[in-house]
């Protein structure tokens, strides 16, 4: 057995600060010093991120104007300026990295091919995935399960803004209790907002462990990867 090998997925919001879009430099900065931790670490590292800071296809079809399908093409889109950016943070910290696509777009980065996005994980460099599956109506969690696959992540680790699942909202119910783990059934069927259920159902099927933590506590990737699950929510 190799090295350990994981996928992270952060959502494209988190990149955008407090001012709750576009990209803040400083979250970059910081998202960068945790992947450096665990590239430090002999980890080999693939990323995914939203691109909900910039436009959520979603959002950009619900009046009818633009159609479902142009609007995600629009926020695969977004995620590859996310995905740039990510990479200029996480090279300027001093790794080496490449962007993959889903769509082509040659003079920004490489089209995304499996064996070579296996290749440079295994040379030590972080590959970001960047617009989404390619295809509408998938959105990037599942495309982030997906790639998880492909590469043969042992893990998929969602940071957020909570620190893992809860019964109920924490936000509107102070008795909300965190579950340290769940099964992927259980997960879907109480529809709980972890990742979508198109996302569970892969990985069930792949016997994939979605790991939900916070993403603001420092230190906490290297933490899970270490086997320290005390500050995070398992799906397995």
């Amino acid at each position: 057995m190799g090295n350990t090998r994981i996928l992270v997925k952060f959502s494209g919001e988190a990149l955008a600060g407090d001012a709750g879009h576009g990209i803040d430099t400083q979250i970059l900065n910081y998202i960068s010093k945790e992947i450096k931790s665990l590239v430090d670490a002999g980890i080999e590292v693939g990323l995914v991120i939203g691109g909900g800071n910039i436009i959520r296809g979603v959002t950009a079809a619900q009046d009818g104007i633009i159609r479902r399908t142009a609007g995600d093409y629009m926020g695969m889109l977004a995620t590859v300026i996310n995905a740039v950016a990510m990479q200029e943070a996480c090279e300027h910290a001093g790794m080496k990295v490449r962007v993959q696509t889903a769509i082509k777009m040659e003079q920004i980065a490489e089209p995304y091919i499996q064996r070579r996005s296996v290749r440079h994980l295994e040379k030590g460099r972080v590959v970001i995935f960047a617009a989404g599956t390619g295809n509408p109506f998938f959105t990037t969690d599942t495309a982030a399960t997906l790639r998880a696959v492909e590469i043969g992540a042992e893990m998929i680790i969602k940071a957020t803004k909570v620190d893992g699942v809860y019964d109920k909202d924490p936000n509107k119910y102070s008795d909300a209790k965190r579950l340290a783990s769940l099964s992927y059934d259980q997960a879907l069927n109480d529809h709980i907002k972890v990742m979508d259920d198109t996302s569970i159902a892969l990985a069930k099927d792949n016997q994939l462990p979605i790991v939900v933590c916070d993403m603001f506590k420092a230190g906490n990737l290297l933490d899970i990867v270490n086997g320290n699950h005390e500050n995070c929510s398992i799906v397995k």
